[in-house]
């Protein structure tokens, strides 16, 4: 049985989303091959959908990057996955370095448009 995954959130370390499937489907939450505990799906008032709810205990939780992978336990396919990444690594991090990179590209549109304007 195939099922999709809608209206995912993350809060007070608990991963949530809505699953649309005809049958309650068998799911499993894996974090560096291993099974997390507590994985729940339940009935909704919307037929063909599921409410999964996936606790993330806080030793689970560290610095780096740390990624939750979503089984269908029936067929083994992945759903869905997320990651949480914390800790030094972040300053590093390509999203940081693109928000650098954007700052300084408005920065020199700004000097170029000011140039043009003074040589014409």
């Amino acid at each position: 049985m195939s099922c999709k995954i809608a209206n995912k959130s993350l809060t007070s370390g608990v991963w949530t989303a809505t699953l649309i499937a005809s049958n309650r489907p068998r799911i499993r939450a894996v974090h560096l091959d291993r099974d997390l505990p507590n994985v729940t799906v339940t009935e909704t008032e919307s037929p063909d959908e599921w409410a999964l709810s996936v606790p993330i205990h806080a030793s689970l939780i560290n610095d780096g990057v740390q990624t939750f992978v979503i089984l269908n336990d029936e067929t083994g396919e992945k759903i869905d996955s997320f990651t949480l990444i914390s800790g030094e690594e972040l300053s590093d991090d390509i999203r940081a370095e693109v928000d650098l990179l954007r700052a300084e590209l408005d920065m020199l549109k700004r000097a170029f448009r000011r140039h043009c304007l003074e040589t014409q």
